[in-house]
């Protein structure tokens, strides 16, 4: 089936996204440390981070026109957060500078064997955006628009205003507050982390989960899976695709750009297995290089990977470790 959204037309921009930038301390290691010792590192990169920032970045590479809304620092990591997005084509327009306070910063370690990372952040709550501090002009500028909920009450704002003016609104749902059952209602589309659903909902299924977020409103409800794809319930139906062999150095933003692709996806005529398919192809293309960014492919390089990519067959019997997929 094709995804139910209709993107609408003349609007100057593609994607506009609302949510985190951070700066990345990308530090490689043969193994995640242990307590009170000491480990040489194998490499080392600082890079532009940020769930809706980095989302934003995948989808210019991509081929679309970009905008992003958040705050940054002042001084050294704000300016770097800025330009990093403005090096990659992304419009800094709805971008507001808080003087005086660090940008939000990221110490991610990352296992040389496996790619997997570890993340120590810190963001200073002035950096939150305010809801009377949306632009709707920006927000409404675009045909698609992503909300990452960790401003929440802000994406609950810009999720309005896109709603009103029949934009098609994504959730990169991880974090749980307040304001996110709202948010979700608010959602056409909810894509989280593997955790998200039995967080939010209290099931421990993932597909009784995805039934339950489904039912607040959302058409397109779903999770994230690494290494095992992604699962998605769309019209009540469950759609699986597994993920694309790749050697992995970074799994860092992955997810984001996993949410970048799908958005990507729906400037296109496909059906939604083709859509996740893609998302999933430019997700572990991502993962080639260290951060979220570096690795990126263009449109056309990941539709090359999808026709020659090798799949992790994850729903073999006894191979994969979220039994609900197979429920």
């Amino acid at each position: 089936m094709n995804l139910p959204f209709k993107l609408p037309s003349h609007k100057p921009f593609d994607v506009v996204g609302l949510g985190l930038n951070a700066v990345d301390f990308l530090c490689v290691v043969p193994h995640f440390p242990q307590f009170d010792s000491k480990l040489m590192m194998l490499d080392f990169r600082q890079a532009g981070g940020g769930q809706a920032a980095t989302a934003m970045v995948a989808c210019q590479r991509l081929g679309l026109k970009t905008r992003y809304v958040g705050k940054i620092g002042g001084g050294d990591f704000g300016d770097y957060s800025r330009r990093s997005l403005e090096q990659a084509g992304v419009d800094t327009e709805g971008v507001a500078v808080v003087p005086d306070v660090r940008n939000q910063c990221a110490f991610i370690l990352i296992d040389d064997n496996t790619g997997e990372r570890t993340i120590i952040w810190d963001r200073d709550s002035r950096l939150s955006m305010q809801p009377h501090e949306v632009p709707r002009e920006i927000i409404c500028s675009a045909k698609a628009l992503l909300i990452d909920g960790h401003d929440a009450a802000a994406a609950v704002r810009a999720a309005r205003f896109a709603r009103e003016e029949g934009i098609p609104v994504l959730m990169d749902a991880e974090r749980i507050s307040d304001e996110t059952a709202e948010l979700v209602s608010l959602s056409d589309m909810v894509i989280g982390e593997k955790h998200f659903p039995e967080r939010f909902t209290g099931c421990s299924s993932l597909k009784e989960g995805l039934k339950h977020i489904a039912g607040r409103g959302p058409r397109v409800s779903g999770i994230t899976l690494g290494r095992e794809g992604a699962l998605v319930l769309c019209d009540g139906q469950f759609y699986h695709s597994p993920a694309y062999e790749v050697v992995c150095r970074d799994t860092t933003g992955a997810g984001d750009v996993f949410h970048a692709a799908f958005l990507r996806a729906l400037f296109e005529d496909w059906d939604l297995m083709r859509c996740l398919d893609f998302s999933n192809a430019v997700a572990a293309l991502k993962c080639r290089d260290l951060g979220g960014r570096a690795g990126l492919p263009s449109f056309s390089e990941a539709l090359a990977f999808m026709k020659g990519g090798k799949r992790l067959h994850v729903r073999k019997a006894g191979f994969s470790t979220h039994p609900g997929i197979e429920e």
